[in-house]
């Protein structure tokens, strides 16, 4: 790997679906995973493609029980190309000998190219480059271009390409016994000589899906239709030595897609229009420029090369043209098929990356929230709550898409899924409703959009709290935290825990958030806001006492992750880490011995640390404080070796956490989970899983480990406060981030020095807070500041 390029080198079958995830393509509007086009799916390959938003749902039967779900829809597969020697077998690496294999993803370019000489036998080999891109410029257009090279021999080479509507939901093992059909009414044509098209539908959304196909080559092409495959074909001349070259060019639109009428037409008319490779090409590679200044990261050594590859992926994702779209987060993005594609509380994770680089991005996954508002306040009706309770799993339209059967692939058995439970997602959201204002100073969302999902959120924290007599406090009971192991009592008849740490101090701080938003509103809208959600006068009470009184618990001096946490019994960790090594999955183990995890003192990933993730130290003490709790570094301190001895990282946001949080504590144990974090996706520490999709949220998190969590960097009442961590391991990195309606400021640590550059421009300056001063950068200004060490 360098810092432009990750390369794979041979032919490896057992990593072919990571490699498939790693070298996925996308551009913000579809995706489509790095499969060789030769190849169809099997247990080796899974060539997918993807478009953001687009979803079906289908009735399985499971377990005896008929289940719903909606799944991100592998839509047609448009790469299909296979070849052969006239009257010989289609060549693929699993059936030919491979003499040479390189894959190479270029980062700087999108673009993935693909070297591989297949032997013919006698001395005889068949060589190809190909080049693929699914171009970042115009959203529905790729391209593939492959060259054919004869050595040692002269012959003719036939060729077939193909739309493939023959295709169904089946990456993931364990869902491989629900209902993956997607597609229906597949029909397949020819446009113009050389351009052939396939229309089809998802069977219950009723998404119209259009794509269409242009072949390039010098010898005539053929075009014949079967059942769900447009198949074009063409017999290249070979000679020694000579390259033969192939051009595909394809066009994707749906029935969501604004400003078309029909989505075949509009697909058939775009491929036709498309020019050659060379330029699109050009095309793509100049949006691609765009993106990669707009999001500047200079990290040496192989933490940067890794860093680069993330923020590639989070750009394939959620790139400019996610904002035209009405899409989520999607958790393992627009990678595979991995928890079906649903929106989970990863934009936590995400948005405060894209904040300070695409903030249009950030607004528009947040309209995606917004939008879903009023199902959210359903949701909340439906178990006896005012305000907003938004699902742990999200989809098309809001509903609460998380299942109610999950299957344990260790034990073979379906279980009850409970973590619907987690409404904290709510507090995620508003979370960064609030960090976007600050970043962007976009005043008009948060006076709008934000403040109703705000005080939506908080009149539903301010409903689920009860007042405890005893205790003199009010109580959130019935929850699962972040942690996600626990989702009961041990015995207990019901799911559900009271007072997760987490849940309640987050819900503390909405509520405090949703006041300061009423008393910073503009009068009359104010009064539109307040009328408009039926805000009774008695509520911002509420919400302030709640905001106090909220309980939250503490056992042999921490915070209890919940309320009896500490009577948990402890785990064996050296006994069952003797037994099975990798313990990441504990859950899983525990249940297949017959036993639960609910019994012990043990986490998937961080739950009360995730407070020293989202808070400042300072901010964070002025939570407590509020709650009418001391918060002294040394009760931090004990809470942090408390949890990390008893947490196994099944998540791959668990090391990123603990770096963020260790990085603020303890230095020298930091850089370990930081390259948890970083490897995460390319090791596939989780074992298997990310061939069924990257971690989105983890991959982006490392991003904001540079931009925010090491540097200190809040966006807070209109400034920019820093106050850096270093440490050895990475003592000198810069970024640029787009702050306020500036554009390009760079900053750069290194040796405990500081340097803030703002470009030029009629903009005030920026006020930048450190923890022993405060200075204004002024538009064209460099800063160089000298760190105190602290």
């Amino acid at each position: 790997m360098t810092d432009r390029s990750w390369e794979y080198a041979g032919y490896r079958p057992a990593e072919e679906r990571l490699r498939e995830s790693l070298c996925t393509l996308g551009n913000g509007y579809f995706a489509t995973r790095g499969a060789l086009p030769e190849c169809t799916a099997d247990d080796v390959h899974y060539p997918g493609t993807y478009a953001a938003g687009c979803y079906n749902r289908l009735t399985s039967e499971v377990a005896g029980r008929r289940v719903e779900n909606e799944d991100l829809v592998n839509l047609p597969n448009w790469l299909p190309l296979r070849f052969r020697p006239a009257g010989g077998q289609w060549l693929t690496p699993d059936s030919a000998t491979v003499l040479d294999h390189l894959q190479t993803l270029h980062l700087d370019s999108g673009l993935l190219e693909r070297r591989t000489r297949y032997a013919l036998g006698d001395g005889r080999a068949l060589s190809l480059r190909q080049q693929r891109l699914v171009h970042m410029g115009d959203p529905h257009l790729a391209a593939l271009r492959t060259d054919f090279t004869a050595e040692n021999f002269t012959g003719e080479l036939e060729i077939e390409a193909a739309l493939d509507g023959a295709v169904g939901n089946a990456g993931v093992p364990r869902y491989r016994d629900l209902d993956g059909r997607h597609l229906t009414h597949v029909h397949t044509g020819t446009a113009v000589p050389g351009t052939v098209w396939l229309r089809c539908r998802t069977r219950t959304s009723d998404i119209r899906i259009g794509m269409a196909a242009r072949l390039t080559t010098r010898e005539p092409v053929t075009d014949t239709h079967e059942p769900s495959h447009a198949v074009q074909r063409a017999t290249l001349p070979l000679a020694p030595g000579r390259t033969v070259t192939v051009d595909k060019i394809i066009a994707l639109h749906t029935s969501r897609d604004p400003a078309i009428s029909d989505p075949l037409q509009a697909a058939v008319e775009r491929a036709g229009a498309a020019p050659g490779f060379e330029d699109l090409l050009a095309s793509h590679r100049t949006a691609w420029d765009q993106l990669w200044r707009r999001a500047e990261l200079d990290v040496p050594g192989e933490a940067g090369a890794i860093l680069r590859l993330h923020l590639f992926h989070v750009l394939q994702t959620l790139s400019p043209h996610t904002a035209e779209l009405d899409v989520g987060v999607p958790a393992r993005g627009l990678h595979g098929e991995a928890y079906r594609g649903h929106v989970f509380w990863d934009e936590l994770f995400v948005l405060p990356y894209l904040n300070l680089h695409f903030p249009e991005v950030s607004r528009a996954l947040l309209h995606y929230r917004h939008r879903r508002l009023d199902r959210a306040r359903a949701a909340a009706r439906a178990v006896g709550r005012r305000g907003a309770l938004y699902p742990w799993q999200s989809g098309s339209d809001g509903r609460e898409e998380t299942q109610r059967l999950h299957l344990n692939p260790r034990s073979g058995r379906w279980l009850p899924d409970h973590t619907h439970l987690q409404h904290h997602v709510g507090s995620a959201i508003a979370y960064n409703v609030w960090q976007y204002g600050e970043a962007s100073g976009d005043a008009e969302f948060l006076h709008t959009e934000g403040a109703e999902m705000l005080l939506q959120t908080a009149r539903f924290w301010a409903d689920s709290a009860t007042w405890d007599e005893n205790l003199g406090r009010h109580r959130v009971r019935g929850v699962i935290g972040p942690d996600e192991y626990h989702e009961a009592y041990p015995d207990a008849d019901r799911p559900g825990l009271d007072d997760n740490a987490y849940t309640n101090v987050t819900a503390a701080w909405v509520l405090d958030r949703a006041l300061e938003v009423l008393r910073i509103l503009p009068e009359p809208r104010r009064r539109e806001l307040v009328e408009r959600i039926a805000l009774d006068d008695g509520e911002p009470d509420r919400w302030n006492d709640v905001s106090r009184t909220l309980h939250v618990p503490f056992h042999d001096g921490v915070i209890s992750q919940f309320e009896g946490y500490g009577d948990l019994a402890e785990l064996d960790w050296d006994a069952y880490r003797g037994r099975y090594g990798d313990i990441r999955r504990l859950d899983r183990i525990l249940e297949a011995e017959d036993d639960s995890v609910n019994r012990y003192k043990a986490s998937k990933q961080a739950d009360v640390l995730m407070l020293g993730y989202l808070f400042s130290a300072s901010e964070l003490r002025r939570l407590f404080r509020r709650l009418g709790h001391r918060l002294d570094e040394e009760t931090w301190q004990r809470t942090v070796d408390y949890y990390l001895a008893r947490t196994s990282h099944g998540s791959t946001l668990s090391g990123l956490v603990h770096g963020w949080v260790l990085a603020r504590c303890r230095r020298a144990e930091a850089w370990h989970y930081c390259q948890e974090a970083l490897r995460g996706d390319i090791a596939d520490l989780q074992g298997g899983t990310t061939g069924e999709g990257v971690h989105l949220g983890a991959m982006a998190g490392t991003l904001d480990l540079v931009q925010r969590g090491l540097p200190g960097l809040e966006t807070r009442a209109g400034s920019l406060w820093l106050d850096p961590v270093p440490l050895p391991e990475l003592s000198s990195y810069g970024f640029s981030i787009r702050y306020r309606g500036h554009w390009g400021i760079r900053l750069r640590l290194t040796c405990g020095l500081l340097e803030i550059a703002v470009p030029p421009s009629g903009l005030p300056p920026i006020d930048v807070e450190l923890p022993d001063r405060a200075i204004g950068v002024e538009p064209g200004e460099t800063c160089r500041l000298v760190l105190t060490d602290r």
